[in-house]
């Protein structure tokens, strides 16, 4: 005579379950970030490559096959679509390269987000309950923004070590949350 799981036991197990893999991916994303950096970058790269030409086809596909819209309509979504295509395969001609073009990029992104992060929160000063934090970290983020635009590539590597560095701890953290859940 076996008896049925409860209805809340097999949910608990899934979500168990579902933690325990999720941090084990984590781990494991994590680790490889940190053992291959450059590796995994140029993964990333060809994901958002592959991305890019899918995206193309779907965009120069509207703008072939969708009757219902305007010739400008159509043109611009052929023309983007090509852009797209392009795009992707310039980054698979040379993985290298186009991963440190994006690491660059995204470096100066997010320098760019931090300055103006730190100045908005200078022009929110009267509303903040407590103007010394809110002075002191628009100066950490405008200082952290300008490193980062001065030097976007050193930033962006520091950044991707952070996150194979964050994926390794959180990994382990829902693994232990998986052990411990529903107890």
């Amino acid at each position: 005579m076996t008896a049925e799981p409860t209805l809340e036991k097999t949910a608990t197990n899934g979500i168990r379950t579902a933690l325990g893999l999720g941090g084990a991916l984590s781990v494991i994303l994590g680790i490889v970030i940190l053992v291959w950096p450059g590796k995994t970058a140029m993964v990333v790269t060809a994901i958002i490559a592959i991305y890019a030409i899918v995206a193309g086809l779907v965009y120069a596909g509207m703008g072939i096959f969708a009757t219902g819209k305007g010739g400008w309509s159509r043109v611009g979504h052929v023309l983007l679509g090509v852009l797209y295509v392009v795009a992707g395969i310039v980054a698979f001609s040379n993985l290298g390269l186009a991963a440190l073009a994006l690491a660059v990029f995204l470096g100066i992104l997010v320098g760019i987000m931090w300055v103006i992060e730190g100045v908005v929160a200078l022009s929110t000063l009267d509303l903040a309950p407590s103007r010394g934090w809110t002075i002191f970290y628009a100066i950490i983020s405008i200082i952290a923004g300008v490193t980062l635009l001065f030097s976007p590539l050193w930033g962006a590597v520091v950044l991707w070590w952070l996150i194979g560095i964050s994926a390794v701890v959180m990994g382990i953290i829902q693994i232990g949350r998986a052990f411990s859940f529903g107890k």
